[in-house]
């Protein structure tokens, strides 16, 4: 089934292909610029340092319900071994196995195609089985280091949680704008509270993957006219779930990655932030939130930290 005209009509508008070259693989973490970095790192104050980032452990968020992104297997390879000799300082190991989109992560440009492309216009076959992502893997990033803004959507309706199914849409976003007192700006990267992360957190693996509240598929635009660098959410599936359009999947990742060359992410826990930003009575702050890099990967797993 092919894509709806609506949906073209949107990329039409969000497409940045081109824009910093034909060669470009970053898109729009390009916008993080030197003086956005200066200007991050004037926002901390307090020194107050927030992870975001789940434990890595076998019974992560993942549920199985896509094939081969299983939570972290994680195996001891020697324990207490003296590899040098008996007497000799001795040494543990581990090794792991496990989904680069299995937990908090980031997804990387090249993870999913539309219409047989990815980022800036390339073929989607650039993407191999045994080379994984020959352009904007995920390694190609660079540092992920910029101004985070929370725009806690939960807290802005007064609500601890927003509803299954609830699509944030762009007036939700300029709602929670307004909430904290910011303004979102070029080179930031924006955290979206949903405050869905709970029925994980809760035990309910089930309930947190469906029925999930989302970004709608008006989000992109509100995005690409505020030049974000990058977005991320406390939710599995990034978007709502199930769609907002029969049968039309994953629209919002086809935007965001594909038109927009904009780096995602999943599964962040933004209830201590939200907390802390709440008390501190501002929802700006140095996010350090570096890929791990994986050659030719299409996508990471991420440890991030707010700064306050």
């Amino acid at each position: 089934m092919s894509l709806p005209p609506e949906f073209h009509d949107i990329a039409k508008r969000v497409n940045n292909w081109g824009r910093w070259g034909s060669d470009d693989e970053r898109g729009t973490l390009n916008h993080i610029t030197d003086a956005v970095v200066r200007e991050a790192v004037a926002e901390v104050r307090s020194g107050l340092r927030v992870p975001l980032a789940l434990p890595l452990r076998q019974d992560g968020v993942q549920t199985g319900v896509i094939p081969g992104r299983i939570n972290p297997l994680h195996t001891m390879v020697q324990i207490n071994q003296e590899i040098f000799g008996p007497g000799t300082v001795a040494c543990s190991d581990d090794a792991v196995t496990f989904g680069l989109q299995a937990a908090t992560h980031w997804d990387a440009l090249t993870h999913v195609s539309h219409s047989g492309r990815i980022y800036n216009g390339r073929p989607a076959a650039t993407v191999t089985a045994h080379g994984g992502a020959e352009f904007s893997g995920i390694d190609t990033t660079g540092p992920v280091l910029a101004r985070g803004v929370l725009l806690d959507v939960a807290r802005a309706k007064g609500v601890d949680r927003l509803p299954g199914g609830h699509a944030v849409t762009p007036e939700d976003l300029d709602e929670a704008e307004e909430f904290a007192g910011v303004t979102v700006r070029a080179g930031d990267i924006v955290l979206v509270r949903t405050g869905q992360i709970q029925v994980y957190l809760a035990g309910d693996k089930p309930a947190y993957g469906y029925p999930s509240p989302g970004l709608s598929v008006r989000t992109p635009e509100w995005f690409h006219a505020r030049d974000v660098a990058a977005v991320a959410n406390d939710t599995l599936t990034f978007e709502i779930f199930p769609p907002e359009f029969e049968e039309l999947w994953l629209p919002v990742h086809a935007l965001d990655l594909v038109e927009m060359g904009m780096l995602q992410g999943q599964n962040w826990n933004l209830e201590a932030l939200s907390t802390a930003c709440a008390e501190a009575a501002r929802h700006a702050f140095l996010l350090s939130a570096m890929p791990e890099p994986f050659v030719g990967a299409t996508g990471t797993p991420v440890a991030p930290v707010a700064v306050l």
